[in-house]
């Protein structure tokens, strides 16, 4: 299936605190918080989760259209995703802006602080997801206006879409949270995430569930569950070769979502390839510089589970 991607184009400057926060947080003066990190390690990457998810479907042999705004330094980024094949006409620059940037700061814990900038994301709601010719879609965090404008505009063009919410969820009250549920086909959030969206909307996840195909929460190193058809499908996490940095590694995991939706697959499978998309990305720095291909894929699934994909 044509996927659009509607979420943000980022530049991440991902920089390694080789220490632990909590040695350097003191629970008794968090009210007068003044800390500073030395981060001898920087490096600036690509990013944002439409183009980390459309990057790993782009891996699989995939169709993903991207949808963002993107601001006036956009070009280094506009020439990689030409090099990719994954510059669309749905990624519209917004004079006067930055495109989005995420400063995150990782500990020798994996733990993230993460300042964003939002810049041209905020002006999202200026593209029209009714326009493109796709066959499905997901809202993944963007500028708020945008996520509800382009969940109305799928849900009114019957296009079945992936909500997710992820570290946009807290700009959503709980109406608006329950909204995008009823029109979505599937919903995807984390342990935290899932928690929240329950004390938002007031409803359990398998209440929430019922709304939609597939609901899917990510546990980490538990794996996941994909609530579906009344029934709850547990997904193994996957070893990873080394576990180098997590940034991207929740939009890898959507990546194989999608693939797997794309292609008709079960959700035993569909939940299985999302997993070891995760551990192929969690393996290398940067949220996209791993790499794989459909025929690798088949081969690492085997021998991780045993059986064949498709």
């Amino acid at each position: 299936m044509r996927t659009l991607i509607c979420g943000s184009l980022a530049y991440d400057t991902i920089m390694v605190f080789k220490d632990r926060f909590k040695n350097h947080l003191l629970p008794d003066q968090l009210h007068i918080l003044n800390v500073a990190f030395l981060v001898p390690d920087m490096r600036r990457e690509f990013g944002g989760c439409a183009g980390n998810i459309a990057y790993g479907m782009k891996l699989l042999g995939a169709d993903p259209v991207i949808m963002a705004t993107v601001g006036d330094d956009f070009e280094p980024y506009s020439a990689r995703l030409r090099t990719l094949g994954l510059l669309s006409p749905y990624v519209r620059p917004i004079p006067g802006t930055y495109t989005a940037q995420a400063f995150i700061t990782t500990d020798l814990d994996d733990n993230q602080i993460t300042a964003f900038h939002p810049g041209a994301m905020n002006h999202s709601h200026e593209n029209n997801a009714a326009l493109a010719d796709v066959e499905l879609a997901i809202i993944a965090p963007d500028g708020r206006e945008g996520m509800l404008a382009h969940a109305q505009q799928l849900s009114e063009r019957g296009i079945p879409f992936m909500f997710d919410p992820g570290q946009g969820l807290p700009m959503f009250n709980g109406e608006e949270l329950l909204a995008f549920i009823r029109r979505a086909a599937y919903v995807t959030v984390n342990d935290y995430e899932a928690r929240l969206l329950q004390e938002r909307t007031g409803e359990k996840i398998e209440d929430l569930a019922r709304n939609v195909k597939a609901f899917i929460v990510t546990l980490g190193g538990k794996g996941s569950v994909i609530y579906h058809g009344g029934r709850e499908v547990g997904v193994p996490c996957v070893q990873a070769e080394q576990v180098l940095d997590p940034t991207g590694c929740g939009d890898a995991y959507r990546a194989g979502l999608l693939y797997g939706i794309g292609r008709g697959l079960d959700w035993e499978v569909t939940g299985r390839i999302a997993s070891l998309m995760g551990a192929i990305k969690v393996a290398r720095r940067g949220a996209q510089n791993h790499t794989t291909d459909p025929d690798s894929l088949r081969h690492a699934f085997r021998n991780h589970f045993g059986f064949d994909m498709d």
